[in-house]
């Protein structure tokens, strides 16, 4: 994997720039579609590339090593290949999803034992057996095996979770050098800075991570119960650390206002799963506010969905009966809404982007940010 900086913001740390993998190329800043078992919900692949324009989706270790089983990735030749999506793949190691098993598994120093919420199921994650897991599944980028800590965890457990990650992130790596990629093509790996909401733990982290020198870097355990500014200021602790010429990823996060001040201080890739969850619960993003598709409000409203978006859904359809489609519980409506979320979050970065590269992000960011967050 190569990453070129191509842009720095004249007023702030917002950069641009372009990630080629063996699956293609990614600009950055940029969103990723969370496609949790192999599909982003409610959307074709055809419409992710083409409508929606996605440049990059995500797996879930956890979840597709559950069901359906690595043997059928490897006769499928892969992920890609599984769910025909022909442009990069990155896996999440499943940390966060056995951190989210609170009752149902246990950390040692060889890794973590849960209990599948499939089945009762007894299972282990290890660092090596997860690198393992991910090389088969075959995204382009991996994710290192951590603990996610709570947003409210207390120092002493913050630290303790830190020093394991560490311990697990050299046993990942190793395994990593030791093994390639099943179906012939390149993947890269990705270290994960954790550390809670502690400025010496995160940096700690950072450094730690910056000198294994890997091909890009991820920000995690953020966005999991801590107040938005010490989100912020995590991230501006970690970001003086972490390598400028490498891709820094913000695991998780999240609305459109935390995506544009991550932006401004330098994170170049995201995910969430919010664009799809909220559309399927009637919550539309927009770039004029958000809009509750189950209000009274829209009943009678025959405009476009959103005259300014960049989906076909948009213009195709109004909000009376869009609004419709939610009241008598039609599938069509979960469709119609993640396609026009998610192409509202990639137009977001996409004229981040924009406005990197003309040198305005901080104006532009500070004209358009009250509007997001608008309810309406």
């Amino acid at each position: 994997m190569k990453f070129e900086l191509q842009y720095n913001d004249s007023q702030s740390n917002a950069r641009a720039g372009l990630i080629t993998t063996d699956h293609g190329q990614i600009e950055t800043p940029i969103f990723m579609p969370v496609g949790t078992q192999g599909a982003v919900k409610a959307v074709h692949m055809p419409e992710l590339e083409k409508d929606i324009q996605a440049q990059i989706i995500l797996g879930n270790t956890y979840h597709l090593y559950l069901r359906p089983g690595l043997d059928i990735l490897r006769q499928a030749g892969g992920l890609h290949k599984f769910n025909s999506w022909n442009k990069p793949i990155l896996t999440d190691s499943g940390g966060f999803q056995v951190f989210s098993l609170a009752h149902n598994r246990k950390l040692t120093e060889e890794g973590a034992i849960f209990r599948s919420h499939v089945d009762g199921s007894k299972h282990i994650f290890t660092p090596e057996n997860v690198m393992d897991i991910e090389r088969t599944i075959g995204a382009d980028i991996m994710m290192a095996f951590d603990e996610c800590t709570p947003g409210d965890a207390e120092y002493s457990y913050a630290k303790k979770s830190l020093d394991l990650t560490e311990r697990w992130l050299d046993r990942c790596i190793t395994r990593f050098n030791e093994t390639e990629c099943e179906y012939g093509y390149k993947q890269a790996l990705f270290p994960i800075v954790q550390g809670c909401v502690y400025p010496d733990l995160r940096k700690r982290a950072a450094e730690n991570i910056a000198s294994k020198e890997a091909e890009g870097n991820a920000i995690g355990g953020l966005a999991v119960g801590e107040p938005t500014e010490k989100m912020y200021e995590m991230i501006e602790v970690v970001n003086e650390i972490l390598p400028k010429d490498k891709p820094r990823y913000l695991m998780g996060v999240g609305t459109p206002a935390n995506i544009l001040e991550a932006i401004e201080r330098g994170v170049d890739m995201f995910d969430c799963i919010m664009p799809t969850r909220n559309g399927r619960n009637g919550q539309l993003f927009t770039r004029r506010g958000i809009l509750n598709m189950r209000n009274k409000k829209w009943a009678n409203d025959f405009n476009p969905i959103d005259a300014e978006g960049t989906s076909f859904v948009d213009t195709l359809y109004s909000k009376a009966y869009l609004r419709h489609l939610f009241i008598v519980n039609e599938i069509l409506a979960l469709q119609i809404a993640s396609i026009h979320n998610l192409a509202f979050y990639l137009w977001l970065v996409k004229e981040a982007r924009k406005h990197i590269i003309a040198g305005d992000y901080s104006n532009w960011k500070r004209s358009i940010i009250d509007d997001v967050t608008r309810r309406l």
